[in-house]
């Protein structure tokens, strides 16, 4: 076996024709659903509702700093978490235990 067969493998591409193919013969079904299209498809779903509150002063400072933070450090997920600060949407006051 010369040294670039086991180097590079075996040729799988082959520039001359196939002289057999593969014929199927039996249709298989689908055992799973199939999902979207329709009137619901993704274009006309409900928008999902994002739990948010209203940001105070100082979450919009900290916030900002957070994200000057983020951006001079290079830490991409600090600048995300000051935005989410800043626009209410981190996830602060979401585990009300009794709401009346």
């Amino acid at each position: 076996m010369p040294l670039t067969t086991r180097t590079y493998g075996r040729r799988t591409h082959h520039s001359s024709p196939r002289t057999t193919r593969h014929v199927r013969t039996t249709r298989t079904t689908r055992t799973t659903p199939r999902h979207g299209g329709g009137f619901f498809s993704r274009r006309h779903a409900a928008p999902v509702h994002h739990q948010k509150r209203k940001p105070t002063m100082k979450d919009k400072i900290s916030g900002a700093l957070l994200k000057l933070k983020g951006s001079l450090t290079h830490r991409p997920g600090q600048k995300a978490a000051g935005t989410r600060r800043m626009h209410g949407t981190d996830g602060r006051g979401s585990r009300r235990r009794y709401r009346y």
